[in-house]
């Protein structure tokens, strides 16, 4: 820990100290604290971590160190250093010089940070403008900065817009733009949160590659704890406002030394962990509040080791050497922790030798772009059985959600294809179903906040779903309505709240209770957890995987979390450009053979314990669906392509072993060998 009088004076070699640094905002007329006395310091070159549930003040002491807090909040005590200057005493001139020479920060959602009425072009040219660099110089400087995180296109890039930009291309820009002025201290905020494991694979990449040329010191802040394994070399846990445990990344993920970080790590599914294999461990209880009065050990309510001595005194940061700190009073029994979710949760299997309850076949969705034809799904055909659950994966523009939409009847699919649910053919449009077929399929959305109306109360919300999908009123309405609440953990005193007052996980819990009032036979599940904290998301998982085995629902199941797919999922269906590239059961696809995609996407997914496996890296982006590649689509991204065969011919979607099925040039047991043996490339023909 760095002594504060050193700091201020300029005599540290850390980039970054924060010394008892106390944050508060200001609501319903008091200070609420946010920040309570944290202490932590960043080397030169260094990367660190911060990771938490959300609301514990990981973005708060991120906004801090630059003084970018929102208007209600101030810093209440202790003191932050950047390269040995006090920020607190910079002033207005000096801090602007800080913000764009010293510090830069990449946040989670890029097109806050991109202006949307201005070529890309122009927003990084500003930037060296405000250097003094100007005309030819300054965009001769921004196609270099765009070339430096890997955009291929960059005099293209110059011209667009944000929004012609794929998400991934956006943060790319986003980072050209943070590095500009080449920054010794890069703050990321969540900069993947959202991102196709391919895409995010090739961002942390060039996280790294950049911080190794520029010697910059990285604050990395993210809930993903496999990305803050890969990515720091030491690693900080907040809770409520402190910090409850520190050390080198490999110890604290390896030998936590606090309940929080233990019961953290338990909410993942590790090793392959599937649904009918146990459920996962959850942390009971939330969060106390924004200013919160805290006697003892903040963690003591949701700690099964809790005492009385813990919930009487705080307990201080115990030093436990090699640069270890844990705030527990029984650091030494930490991983004693009882769990908080039975593990012996057995699920029912899936009735695969019955009727589908959903069946596809051949079914396209052609669109018009600009004159062109635009192929979002090309010749799907699949079953789904009563209480399966199918994961969809594939980077963005792979036909995932046009694909859901068509189920749901939001968009007509091309003629000749064929949906049907429970054997009766589905009307292409959802005006044309019957209520039964309606409420029969639901969806839960990535953002719960986009579905739900900001004006009612969770009662009313229930409610009126209750009404309309399942007709019921009076005392059948109440009491259907409480045992749904029940049946999602909600309370009776959640269902006065409006959506506004609830978390994120509480309000993905309520978007799941409306999709279940109807008693639907399928639902389907749109990212429903990608933007959730592990513990909520580990919450969210066990609920579903309880509702299908008490429902015998069946799921279409979106996700660009492999390991969160891999848990919930029965049978995977691989898309690229709209085409079925593998399907199976779960456990064939992941364990392979795979098709060379799948294997490439499996090769991006972070590991938490770093283990030093080699990524299988895709060149540039999924190619247009109004020019899709001839032959095999994947062929120009393709490491293990074998010739022309992949040039001028579409592979079929064959049988490689019962239920499982691979589109690809390569039979099988070469795929197998060539696998097996971690080939990065196969030998041309």
């Amino acid at each position: 820990m760095t002594d504060p009088a050193k700091a201020a004076t300029g005599m540290t070699a850390n980039a970054l100290d924060l010394n008892d640094l106390s944050v508060a905002y200001r609501v319903g007329g008091r200070n609420r604290a946010v920040l309570r006395n944290v202490s932590l310091s960043i080397g030169r070159g260094e990367a660190y971590g911060l990771v938490g549930e959300s609301g514990c003040g990981k973005s708060t002491a991120a906004l801090s160190v630059v003084r970018y807090l929102p208007r209600n909040g101030s810093i209440t005590g202790g003191a932050i250093a950047i390269d040995g200057k006090d920020v607190m005493k910079l002033d207005a001139e000096a801090l602007r010089r800080a913000r764009a020479e010293t510090v830069s920060m990449v946040y989670q959602d890029p097109g806050k940070a991109l202006n949307p009425s201005i070529r890309i072009g122009r927003q990084l040219t500003e930037i060296f403008e405000l250097a003094g660099i100007t005309g030819k110089a300054a965009e001769e400087r921004a196609l270099a900065m765009l070339k430096r995180v890997r955009i291929s296109d960059p005099v293209g890039v110059m011209q667009r817009y944000p929004h012609q930009l794929s998400g991934g291309m956006q943060q790319r820009v986003a980072i050209a733009m943070a590095l500009a002025n080449d920054p010794s201290m890069l703050i990321l905020d969540e900069p993947t949160t959202g991102l196709d494991a391919t895409v995010e694979a090739e961002v942390l990449d060039l996280i790294a590659q950049l911080r190794r040329e520029l010697s910059a010191s990285i604050l990395f802040i993210s809930h993903n704890l496999a990305v803050v394994s890969n990515m720091c070399d030491r690693v900080g846990v907040l809770y409520a406002g402190m910090l409850v445990e520190e050390g080198t990344t490999k110890d604290v993920f390896n030998d936590p030394r606090h309940p929080y970080t233990v019961a953290l790590l338990r909410c993942l599914p590790r090793g392959g962990q599937r649904k009918d294999q146990g459920r996962l461990d959850t942390i009971p209880g939330f969060l106390p509040g924004i200013g919160a009065t805290i006697t003892g050990c903040a963690f003591a309510d949701r700690c099964a080791l809790a005492d009385d001595r813990c919930r009487r005194e705080l307990p201080p940061l115990y030093e436990l050497g090699d640069g270890r700190l844990s705030r527990c009073h029984y650091h030494d029994k930490a991983q004693t922790l009882p769990r908080a979710t039975p593990s012996d949760v057995k699920l029912p299997a899936p009735a695969t030798a019955a009727e589908p309850v959903l069946r596809v076949e051949n079914v396209n969705k052609t669109y018009a772009s600009h004159g062109h034809a635009l192929r979002a799904v090309k010749d799907v055909s699949l079953d789904l059985a009563p209480g399966e659950t199918l994961g969809l994966v594939g980077e963005s523009g792979s036909g995932k959600t046009t694909f859901a939409r068509l189920l749901l009847g939001l968009v007509a699919p091309d003629e000749g294809g064929q949906i049907t649910l429970e054997g009766k053919t589905l009307a292409p449009r959802l005006e044309g179903r019957g209520d039964d077929q309606v409420k029969a399929m639901q969806i839960v959305f990535q953002n719960p906040d986009s579905a739900l109306n900001r004006s009612h109360s969770i009662r009313h919300l229930i409610g009126r779903a209750l009404k309309r999908l399942a007709g019921l009123s009076g005392k059948a309405l109440e009491t259907r309505l409480d045992e749904l609440v029940r049946s999602v953990r909600l309370t009776e005193r959640h269902l006065a709240a409006k959506p506004r007052q609830l978390s994120g996980g509480l309000k993905q819990r309520v978007a799941i209770a409306r999709a279940f009032a109807g008693d639907p036979r399928i639902v389907v599940c749109d990212e429903p957890t990608s933007a959730l904290d592990v513990s909520v998301q580990a919450a969210i998982l066990n609920l579903l995987a309880d509702l299908q085995a008490k429902e015998r629902v069946s799921y279409i199941f979106i996700s660009h979390d492999l390991g969160v797919v891999r848990y919930l999922s029965d049978k995977i269906a691989v898309l690229y450009l709209g085409r079925i590239m593998e399907l199976g059961p779960s456990e064939d696809v992941f364990s392979g053979p795979h098709h060379p995609y799948t294997e490439a996407l499996l090769s991006a997914v972070p590991k938490l314990d770093r283990s030093e496996s080699s990524r299988i890296r895709l060149d540039g982006e999924i190619p247009s669906a109004t020019n899709p590649p001839p032959g095999c689509v994947f062929q120009t991204r393709c490491p293990r392509k074998i010739g022309a065969i992949c040039e001028s011919q579409e592979p079929p979607l064959v049988q490689a072993k019962p239920g499982h099925m691979i589109r690809c040039h390569i039979p099988y047991p070469e795929l197998a060998r060539l696998q097996k043996h971690g080939a990065a490339q196969s030998e041309p023909a």
